[in-house]
């Protein structure tokens, strides 16, 4: 009898773990093939406004880039600024939203608008300037909550944990 009753658990873990990763993949295909939720949308254009407001503020004027959500950055980087032919864009890779939006919100995009402000003002203008002390400067002023030069995958992860 027993042994019948640890097989129907067993069994029923793991339909259950089953139907979860049927249920993850099918977020997950969703959020990738579909447009972004308004609610993302939203949240990254209240955002843009406030690095506009700080850097109005501190800097005298605010200057809007192009801010372009794609899936076509490779890998786990979050966002990057680029500078072709005197074009400013700024893209925020959308592979990794659905996982590390916070994170997005909170840090890359005053990160990438601290980019193209230097950019703008003609200060990032060697290889070794683009994460330099006044670009560290400029992304504080911006409202960034972690100007470093590069995500620190740790701090990513420990904030997910709910029991911190």
């Amino acid at each position: 009898m027993f042994k019948k009753k640890l097989e129907f658990i067993f069994l029923a873990v793991i339909v259950l773990a089953i139907l979860v990763l049927v249920s993850n993949y099918k977020k997950t295909s969703d959020f990738k093939n579909n447009p972004l939720p308004q609610s993302y949308v939203e949240k990254i254009k209240s955002k843009e406004q406030e690095v506009l407001q700080h850097m109005q503020k501190n800097f005298g004027f605010a200057y809007r880039f192009p801010l372009i959500i794609t899936d076509k950055i490779p890998g786990k980087l979050y966002g990057l600024t680029s500078y072709k032919n005197g074009i400013i864009k700024i893209y925020l890779n959308k592979k990794v939203m659905q996982e590390s939006f916070p994170y997005i919100i909170d840090s890359v995009i005053a990160h990438e608008y601290a980019h193209a402000l230097l950019f703008k003002l003609n200060r990032n203008t060697s290889e070794k300037a683009g994460h330099s002390n006044e670009w560290q400067q400029t992304c504080v002023k911006l409202g960034g909550k972690d100007c470093q030069q590069y995500v620190d995958q740790k701090e990513i992860i420990m904030s997910k944990i709910p029991f911190r």
